[in-house]
C-alpha cells in the first residue's frame, strides 16, 4: 500500500482467502485491505495516537439513514454526553477531494450533527468546524485534541 500523509503506524495484517486483511482495533476484526480501508485505519490511529481520542468514543463504518436512504459513515467520534463530536469521510488516495465530497459529508452531517468534519484521501486532509446557526462551516488548520 502506498505511503500516506500520516505518521508511520504499526498495523496487524493477515492473509485471508488470498487477500490481505488489516486488523481494525475499533471493530475488533480483520477487514480486507482496500485503498480506502488503508486510509480509514490511518485515520483511526491518527485520532487515537495524535489527537488522544479514547477508542471507546470512536465508531467505524456504521449504517445511517440520510433522506430515507441507507448510507455508511467512515468514522465518527462521540462526546462523553453521547453527542457527535467528529464525522470523518475517507476516500482512497487516488480519489480527488472535490466539492462533491464535501456535499456528501454535509448531507450526512444534516442527520448526524457533528461539531467537526474531516475529509481525507490519506494524502490531503481537510478539517472544518460546523456553524449550525449560520448553516456554514469554517476550515481549520488542525483538529482539536480530545478534551475531557
Amino acid at each position: 500500500m502506498q505511503k500516506l500523509n500520516f505518521p508511520v503506524y504499526s498495523f496487524r495484517f493477515k492473509n485471508s482467502e488470498n487477500k490481505v486483511a488489516i486488523f481494525d482495533e475499533i471493530r475488533k476484526k480483520f477487514i480486507i485491505l482496500t485503498p480506502e480501508e488503508w486510509v480509514r485505519q490511518h485515520v483511526v490511529k491518527f485520532l487515537i495516537e495524535e489527537k488522544k481520542y479514547p477508542k471507546s468514543y470512536i465508531n467505524v463504518e456504521k449504517l445511517i439513514k440520510v433522506n430515507g436512504l441507507n448510507k455508511r459513515y467512515d468514522v465518527v467520534i462521540f462526546q462523553p454526553n453521547g453527542l457527535l463530536s467528529l464525522l470523518v469521510e475517507c476516500k482512497a488516495p487516488e480519489i480527488k477531494i472535490t466539492q462533491t465530497t464535501f456535499d456528501q459529508i454535509a448531507r450526512y452531517n444534516m442527520t448526524l450533527k457533528a461539531d467537526y468534519l474531516m475529509v481525507t484521501n490519506g494524502l490531503n486532509h481537510y478539517f472544518c468546524k460546523m456553524d449550525f446557526e449560520n448553516k456554514k462551516y469554517t476550515f481549520l488548520e488542525e483538529l482539536p485534541e480530545f478534551e475531557k
